[in-house]
């Protein structure tokens, strides 16, 4: 039975032991190995948003609802992180900044979907936007190796691709509309 309690018990002696993904990594498969469980403790995914289960400076562990049809723009984190989809699916696009242009402008570098069960750890550099294509909401465990809501990173418009800092209200507001 997935027990957050545990889990995150679980995820903070990882970082303790080891400040890189790779501790949190095995934590998360584990869990995702069972995604009812995760239903079960967490409830089946239904409203959208980014619900915190802890937060700290050396770590944040969220459960992520996506609403059906949802996009996130291309955005960073400025700091690892680690994804376990427990239901539905993440459409992700990786992106690379266009070397010398004054715009900070990105270019696409790759894409990688996520099925119920699945794990992907994402590096502090890493440019990605997200996609729920489905139906129906996703449901998924995030963790940040540092404090997901303090730092300091950037978004990128999705027209144009241009560079601006992220704004975590806007993107509080995308789960809500």
């Amino acid at each position: 039975m997935f027990n957050p309690d545990r889990f995150i018990d679980e995820c903070r002696a990882a970082v303790e032991g080891d400040p890189t993904h790779r501790g949190v990594l095995a934590v998360v498969r584990q869990a995702i190995d069972d995604p009812a469980a995760i239903i079960a403790a967490l409830g089946v995914p239904t409203g959208a948003g980014i619900f915190p289960l802890y937060r700290s400076a050396e770590l944040t562990i969220l459960n992520v609802v996506w609403k059906p049809g949802m996009t996130l723009t291309p955005h960073n984190h400025a700091m690892w992180a680690v994804i376990g989809v427990y239901a539905g699916r993440e459409d992700n696009v990786f992106w690379r900044r266009v070397p010398d242009d004054p715009d900070g402008r990105l270019e696409m570098a790759g894409e990688h979907t996520l099925l119920t069960g699945d794990v992907m750890p994402l590096g502090r550099d890493i440019i990605h936007s997200v996609s729920n294509p489905l139906t129906e909401p996703t449901g998924a465990i995030h963790v940040y190796g540092g404090d997901f809501f303090g730092v300091e990173r950037s978004e990128w418009e999705a027209d144009a691709l241009v560079e601006r800092p992220w704004d975590i209200e806007r993107v509080r507001a995308l789960f809500r509309t």
